[in-house]
């Protein structure tokens, strides 16, 4: 279903009042400063009816220049279904390059682009068995204590049985305090093989910035399967920026 955005995280989640991106599904176009590491220690999941997916591991943003950041995703997939028990098996490894083309700051405007490699480095077990490819584009509109942001990307998704498709996020957060910033979002995504259906989420979630380097991230809501089940998707970090 989710499996795959779960990991979607970006950089400068609690780098500003008006930063966006983890722990939301809906990623943002703000990149690493140069020179600076920010890095998530996650764990996600979605599922239904006593199943679930996820994966457990680090996020790494590194600012290569202005307005480049380079990402890589480390993860360790995870299953459950019901009298079978949890399985563990190294996930497919993501790289990815955002560049922000457009930072129109008196207008509190950006947009960049964010394209992934997904490496079938789970092989089948946890996976596809085939290297897949995300294209998208975010925007974000900065008023106040308020961000808008959101966009869509194109996944490339082979493999038999498999199908490409689109999928899309649009989100809202604001600043509470220096060190509370609350949000929610909504998402959709088209079907990822042959006889899928498209999917919706709504996610409730929050930065609480802890002191000094760290700061903690979560996210949750219901996640919809046209004709199908209504399930439930989380997401929680540690932060770090240095």
């Amino acid at each position: 279903m989710f499996r795959r955005i779960l990991q979607f995280l970006a950089a400068a989640a609690f780098a500003s009042a008006a930063a966006a991106g983890p722990p939301y599904v809906t990623d943002d176009p703000e990149p690493t400063e140069p020179g600076h590491w920010e890095v998530y220690l996650f764990a996600g999941a979605d599922g239904a009816h006593g199943a679930w997916d996820g994966a457990a591991g680090a996020d790494l943003n590194y600012g290569a220049a202005e307005d480049l950041q380079l990402t890589a995703t480390v993860p360790i997939a995870l299953s459950h279904e019901s009298g079978a028990g949890t399985r563990a098996g190294a996930g497919d490894l993501e790289i990815g390059v955002k560049y922000r083309f457009l930072h129109a700051e008196a207008a509190g405007i950006d947009v960049a682009i964010f394209p992934r490699v997904i490496l079938p480095t789970a092989g089948r077990r946890f996976g596809t068995g085939r290297a897949a490819l995300l294209l998208p584009v975010w925007a974000e509109k900065d008023i106040g204590v308020w961000s808008l942001f959101g966009g869509a990307g194109y996944m490339v998704n082979p493999g038999a049985g498999n199908r490409n498709f689109w999928q899309s996020g649009l989100a809202v957060t604001r600043t509470v305090s220096p060190r509370l910033s609350i949000g929610g979002e909504a998402t959709l995504e088209g079907p990822d093989q042959a006889d899928g259906h498209r999917t919706a989420g709504v996610d409730l979630g929050g930065i609480y910035k802890l002191g000094g380097p760290f700061a903690l991230l979560f996210s949750g809501g219901p996640v919809k399967e046209h004709h199908g089940p209504t399930g439930w998707r989380g997401y929680a970090a540690l932060g770090l920026s240095f």
